[in-house]
């Protein structure tokens, strides 16, 4: 482990700590874990600093976007498992979840009334830099965001770059001083613990998660003001499941990556998603265990910077790309997100990528379906069916169909601001990687932001096309539609 780079912090306010504080509170809001984790590596260090017990609030709000059954659930299998590593540890854990909207309204504050300063993790999409924005000017003493999202810290950038090569050439030159930055894997250590009754008056106004939502009792999460109609997903939430999800692709997957990834019946997608935008995972973790699998330093780097996807890493093919995709592509989407405040907006979108959707937006279009048909997945076309049952059912799409999923959606709907506006409903409410950076580089992608034009067709302009017919032919299909292809099966 190196020292934190100072560059990753980042104050939210101008008070200054309280030295006789209580304790040091982490406000875990996006970096779920309890290890790998830049945020809570500093809010160690100044428990240890200042001589004070940590406390972690992990908290799930009843009114973010697209609360639901499943986003919760998912949370919570983490909560469950971080309640029972800290049992006994003497740092306090409170997780929180609030029984109907509005009753969490002034925890924060409260806690932070006590305490010597307020650490909390730096994410640059969805509700949470509203909701810390708004936040750190109530509170009476210094709150810090900490950046643990990438390899490249947030702040090492000025501004976003319209294409991944123009990123990746970025990446090359300037990556390598980063490298060696890594959280600490074991970070909870040679801390004051916390004495009994530390925060009893505060718990008993704001009472932690129950037991039964905790172990992810469907009837406890029927209690809950969120979605009931998105169930849980089959995929496990926590960081056990996220470290079983990493061990068997690094087994089973990385070395068929580079080859067979784009093919959904051969099972080398990495699966990692969910658990890298639920904080579940870190990614500098998945990049360790890589470079420790393929006997990596960075003496193998390439001297060239000319922005290839290849042969930079020093890597195996198949590493190389999955790197990309890691890297390149991930944090392409997370510096967008930080530069750019309307990056979930049609305005967002490149002027020539806009301009040729325009240009073409009185072409005819047949068929068109509505809102409630692509929901359902009651289109003509059976492979989009497929992925759109895969993703309400399970909470992901195959990444190479997702990309489909999106161009069909641009090319059935009436215009393009209305494909943008179900493509975002749809990904964010079911996917268990929406609302993420990266999940909205792969929406945005759909409607030419980090991409390039070509040749000219009708709907699509100089937008990139995608055709069922030429997917079947690329990849293979035959297990992933015997699956997802009958939907009475299913019940949906």
């Amino acid at each position: 482990m190196s020292a934190l780079p100072s560059q990753r912090v980042r104050p939210l306010n101008q008070r200054p700590p309280r030295p006789g504080g209580g304790y040091v509170l982490y406000w875990m809001v996006a970096n779920r874990r309890l290890n790998w984790n830049f945020a809570l590596d500093r809010a160690v260090e100044h428990a240890r600093t200042f001589n004070r017990p940590l406390v972690i609030l992990e908290a799930l709000r009843a009114d973010y976007p697209w609360a639901s059954d499943r986003h919760h659930g998912f949370a919570l299998a983490g909560m469950r498992e971080h309640a029972a590593s800290l049992d006994g540890t003497g740092v306090v854990y409170h997780p929180y979840v609030e029984p109907v909207i509005g009753a969490g309204k002034g925890l924060v504050e409260a806690l932070a009334s006590r305490a010597v300063l307020v650490v909390t993790d730096d994410f640059p999409a969805y509700f949470m830099p509203r909701m810390q924005a708004a936040v750190a000017p109530r509170l009476n003493v210094r709150m810090e965001t900490v950046d643990s999202n990438g390899l490249l810290p947030l702040a090492a950038t000025s501004g976003p770059f319209s294409a991944a090569y123009h990123f990746r050439r970025y990446l090359q030159k300037n990556l390598p001083g980063h490298l060696l930055e890594f959280p600490d894997p074991e970070p909870l250590r040679g801390l004051v613990p916390a004495p009994p009754g530390l925060l009893d008056d505060i718990l008993e106004r704001w009472p932690g998660a129950n037991p039964e939502l905790l172990a992810g009792d469907p009837g406890a999460l029927a209690d809950l003001p969120i979605d009931h109609a998105v169930a849980p997903s089959s995929i496990p939430g926590g960081p056990a499941a996220a470290q079983a999800r990493l061990a068997d692709f690094l087994e089973n997957g990385l070395s068929r990556y580079g080859e067979e990834r784009n093919h959904p019946d051969a099972g080398a997608a990495s699966g990692l998603s969910p658990y890298l935008h639920w904080g579940h995972l870190s990614v500098h973790q998945v990049f360790r265990e890589v470079a420790r699998r393929e006997s990596w330093s960075p003496a193998r780097l390439s001297d060239r910077t000319d922005g290839s996807r290849a042969g930079w890493w020093g890597l195996s093919p198949s590493a190389e790309a999955f790197l990309d995709e890691l890297v390149t592509w991930r944090e392409v989407g997370f510096t967008f997100c930080r530069h750019v405040p309307d990056y979930d907006r049609y305005e967002s979108l490149p002027s020539w990528a806009r301009d040729t959707m325009e240009e073409h937006a009185a072409d005819p279009r047949e068929p068109l379906y509505t809102y409630e048909e692509f929901r359902d997945a009651r289109t003509h076309d059976e492979l989009w069916n497929a992925a759109q049952r895969e993703l309400r059912a399970d909470g992901v799409i195959h990444n190479y169909l997702r990309m489909l999923w999106g161009k069909k959606i641009l090319e059935w709907s009436s215009t393009p601001r209305e494909a943008l506006r179900i493509m975002l409903d749809l990904n964010n409410r079911y996917a268990l990687d929406g609302r993420d950076p990266n999940s909205y580089t792969g929406i945005f992608w759909v409607m030419g932001r980090f991409d390039r034009g070509w040749p000219e067709r009708p709907i699509f302009g100089k937008i990139r096309s995608m055709t069922s017919a030429s997917t079947r032919r690329k990849v293979r299909l035959d297990r992933y539609l015997a699956r997802w292809g009958d939907e009475p099966s299913l019940g949906l």
